[in-house]
């Protein structure tokens, strides 16, 4: 997997009781090792491969204005994911439900487009058995049940003003409303919904196959040809 990173931070939200989420900021970014960029291969793999919905920025969006800054070099990427975590903690103590985590910042490319990914982990506690088969305890993020994620499309934002494919974030789970303060911190409204749009893309190319006339292997080649796009 060609993924590299170009900067990466780590803050932390502590619910202490009902009331307070405890900020908890780095006072710099991670290092790009190998253990980091493999973690972050792992949250691409599992993000790409989970259904997703398509979002717009606001106008008004306060992450659009201050991401805008970032890559004018009006401000250093650490500074940046500071504030924006601080936004993101006003907006999760809004609802009684807010749990606390790791909140990851990431700008990296992966096949030539760069990508912002933010999203909110689960720090779990396990055990682990020693080459002296002692016990004892460990802790990990719980990438595979991520699902407070969002990614843009830098490159596509940058490139493409009237794009509507530049965001992205994860459906959240059924009785969960992630999504609210997600999109709220985001300053971001849903538009495109990724699942549809991939089921049109099918249906237009059997239209296609069928108007071409084409055989069932000629078929396959271009759905495998639109897949590799």
């Amino acid at each position: 997997m060609s993924l590299d990173i170009d900067q990466i931070a780590l803050h932390q939200l502590i619910k202490r009781d009902e009331q307070n989420l405890e900020l908890v900021l780095r006072e710099s970014l991670l290092e790009p090792t190998a253990t980091v960029v493999e973690m972050m291969a792992e949250l691409h793999r599992v993000y790409s491969a989970k259904n997703k919905a398509y979002g717009l920025f606001n106008e008004e969006s306060e992450l659009a204005q201050a991401l805008r800054g970032q890559r004018k070099g009006e401000e250093a990427f650490l500074p940046f994911s500071r504030a924006a975590t601080g936004r993101l903690r006003d907006e999760l103590a809004k609802y009684p439900f807010a749990e606390g985590g790791i909140v990851l910042f990431c700008q990296y490319r992966y096949l030539a487009v760069e990508y912002l990914m933010v999203a909110v982990l689960n720090n779990l506690s396990s055990m682990r058995v020693n080459e002296e088969l002692d016990i004892s305890s460990t802790h990990y993020l719980d990438i595979n049940h991520a699902d407070i994620v969002a990614r843009i499309d830098l490159t596509e934002w940058e490139t493409n003003p009237e794009s509507t494919r530049y965001l992205t974030f994860l459906k959240g789970r059924v009785g969960r409303k992630v999504a609210d303060f997600f999109m709220d911190f985001l300053g971001a409204s849903e538009g495109l919904n990724a699942k549809a749009q991939n089921r049109g893309l099918l249906q237009a190319l059997d239209d296609f196959a069928a108007d071409a006339q084409l055989d069932k292997s000629e078929r396959q080649n271009v759905r495998q040809q639109v897949y590799s796009y």
